[in-house]
């Protein structure tokens, strides 16, 4: 179990105001971000560690979730004090931070249990590419890091437009499903379906990605989902693997295009699922090449769809 991280006394206004250049004489020449912002973190989710240590700011951390794999060496470094829906409540006051970061509605009784304690408590929302990007953009800049992350979020742009481009050149986009659970069938969020469009495929279900609780993206009828003929279906279920035989057994999806020509493949949860800078990175890289594979098979069996 990673060494709970020691507690070092918080730089005072005097401190950050000579760090700033705004100190009268010796040492108030110079600029230095690194007192400013919190410096003891608690990540409740995965995507916000991951872009801390991007920014090369992971000394600030001091707690992450128990889903984290994204860096690897973080479960190395530092303590594990949360699940998704829960968190040990009294290791995070032990640990004395003086900021948990967490995400969406789903983590507000954490929040509550938190802010109750006097701790502060920083929740984001972000269901959309956009919003990911804005997410990553008041993170670095809480830390002091803004050029470095807009140089990082720079490369993930170019990046997708890369990608867009490449998709644009396709004879026919492929339909897809993308299942997050498969009972009862969920699809895919806002910033999957996103995801999807990017890397050159049309989201089977495009009315259901702007719910923002899964609840409201079940499929109830799993037969919509056979009438509306994926020819690429992508399963990523919240953490369990996805098993390709169990979709191809459902009764009538013998006949899906995607169950025909086998073009069935699992998205790994952290790739996809975590709204940070995995999906604009690994996530679309992933799915983007399952499209062109699949254009380069399938793709001119069709007309283009206009």
């Amino acid at each position: 179990m990673p060494a709970t991280p020691a507690v070092l006394p918080k730089p005072g206004w005097r401190a950050q105001a000579a760090a700033n250049g705004s100190a009268v004489g010796a040492g108030g020449a110079g600029r230095d971000a690194s007192l400013f912002g919190p410096q003891r973190i608690v990540c409740l989710t995965e995507e916000p560690t991951e872009w801390l240590y991007l920014l090369g700011e992971e000394h600030r951390i001091v707690g992450i979730s128990g889903y984290t794999v994204r860096p690897r060496r973080a479960r190395d470094e530092k303590p594990r004090v949360s699940a998704f829906l829960s968190a040990k409540i009294d290791k995070i006051a032990e640990l004395q931070p003086d900021c948990v970061i967490g995400f969406s509605d789903l983590q507000a009784d954490i929040a509550a249990q938190l802010i109750r304690r006097g701790i502060q408590v920083t929740i984001y929302n972000q269901r959309s590419v956009a919003e990911i990007f804005s997410m990553m953009y008041e993170l670095a800049a809480m830390v002091g890091k803004v050029e470095r992350g807009l140089e990082l979020m720079r490369g993930m742009q170019n990046r997708l437009l890369e990608i867009e481009k490449a998709a644009a050149t396709l004879k026919r986009r492929p339909r897809v499903y993308f299942e997050e659970w498969f009972d009862p069938h969920i699809s895919g969020i806002a910033w999957v379906s996103e995801v999807v469009g990017i890397a050159g495929g049309d989201d089977c279900f495009p009315e259901l990605a702007a719910m923002a609780m899964g609840k409201d993206r079940i499929i109830a009828d799993g037969g919509e989902i056979v009438r509306r003929n994926p020819d690429i279906i992508l399963g990523s279920w919240c953490g369990r693997k996805f098993r390709p035989e169990h979709v191809v057994a459902r009764p009538g999806w013998e006949n899906v295009n995607a169950v025909k020509n086998h073009q069935l493949f699992e998205v790994k949860s952290a790739e996809i699922l975590q709204p940070g800078p995995a999906v604009l990175t690994d996530g679309i890289e992933h799915v983007h090449r399952i499209i062109m594979a699949w254009a380069d098979e399938h793709g001119a069996d069709h007309e283009v769809s206009g």
